[in-house]
């Protein structure tokens, strides 16, 4: 007998925004909040499954509204031994990870400034999907 995989092909309609912010999370979803004009709320954390007996918590924020969707992931784990593992592997620098979805004004080059105009953020950058092994983790 002849076994057969499943493979699937996802669609990433959504961009990735890297941010190194010495700051905790919650405090960061606040100034992003005034910076933005937006809501975002902690959640529940995003379990990851790395291998059949390792799972790592990450905190995560969300807003959601019709037209938008904005959530900012902690790109560290909770639990202080999984420090080798990042939600964005190839990007361990980033300490959070923004992903916008929907409407134009929260696109790229227009949300990197307005990120950088926020006075803890010390880094903002896109992060480019095609570069990313890790993508999947980002889909909800």
């Amino acid at each position: 007998m002849k076994k057969s995989k499943l493979a699937i092909d996802y669609e990433y309609d959504f961009e990735l925004t890297g941010l190194t912010c010495p700051m905790k999370g919650y405090k960061l979803a606040w100034e992003v909040n005034r910076a933005l004009r937006i809501k975002l709320a902690k959640q529940k954390d995003v379990v990851v499954q790395f291998r059949k007996d390792q799972a790592f918590s990450f905190a995560h924020y969300d807003f959601t509204s019709t037209v938008n969707r904005v959530k900012l992931f902690r790109n560290k784990p909770n639990e202080a031994e999984g420090q080798r593992h990042f939600l964005a592997s190839e990007f361990p620098h980033f300490d959070y990870i923004l992903l916008t979805r929907g409407e134009e004004s929260l696109r790229s080059n227009r949300l990197q400034e307005v990120l950088r105009d926020i006075p803890s953020i010390q880094l903002t950058s896109f992060i480019p999907l095609a570069a990313l092994k890790s993508k999947e983790y980002f889909i909800f």
